[in-house]
């Protein structure tokens, strides 16, 4: 199964991409990830992408399509599928990767689209707290750590990102959704797209996807 996961940011696509690999053993292919790793093994493009990083400036589509098309060259587990995650984010990204998927012939099968309303977003990235060393995700209602302010699995310290705040939630909320509301309906047009309601809970979200996924619906 090859999937896009789109949704605005506290959707909840890492913990459905988390779900759907447990389950039936899709790789999750973060597009955040990618960058990172490139640049922690300092490849040409790693450090390509690096000065962009560091500058402040926003990688060009040609250079993460270039990572993506090395990614899934390269990662033989691929071949079974995957959920990429983090592109497009336009309707121009969306065109080019449906380009460099057909010529490696793994082209999208289904685009989930997690429709999650401002509110709940608001809610969720308020709450949300970030280990500075591991990266692990709490949540101060839902997941909070065993010890306030320590990760529950590396001991490092768990702090919350200076954006996760309303007004700049808000700002990214709506910026995202202008972007992306062309990439739905490209994505609507060749029949691709599934929208579920992420403002459920993640069980509920999981189970509705599970039956899309065995064509109950």
């Amino acid at each position: 199964m090859r999937l896009v996961l789109l949704g605005p940011p506290g959707a909840g696509k890492g913990t459905l991409a988390s779900f759907l690999n447990k389950e039936l053993g899709i790789p999750h292919v973060s597009t955040g990830d990618i960058l990172r790793e490139e640049m922690k093994n300092n490849t040409s493009l790693g450090q390509e992408v690096k000065q962009y990083v560091e500058s402040g400036g926003l990688v060009p589509d040609e250079v993460v399509i270039k990572l993506i098309e090395n990614k899934f060259s390269s990662d033989c587990a691929i071949d079974k599928g995957y959920m990429l995650d983090g592109f497009p984010r336009t309707e121009v990204q969306a065109k080019d990767l449906d380009a460099l998927l057909n010529d490696l012939q793994k082209p999208v099968d289904q685009v989930i689209y997690l429709d999650a309303s401002l509110p709940v977003v608001i809610k969720r990235l308020t709450g949300r707290r970030i280990c500075r060393n591991c990266g692990a995700i709490f949540h101060m209602k839902n997941n909070p750590p065993k010890e306030e302010g320590i990760c529950n699995e590396c001991g490092g310290e768990v702090y919350q990102r200076p954006d996760d705040n309303e007004e700049t939630i808000q700002t990214r909320m709506d910026v995202y959704l202008d972007n992306t509301k062309p990439v739905i309906e490209y994505y609507e047009d060749q029949g691709k797209l599934k929208k579920v309601d992420a403002d459920r809970d993640s069980q509920e979200v999981q189970e509705s996807l599970m039956k899309i996924f065995n064509g109950d619906r």
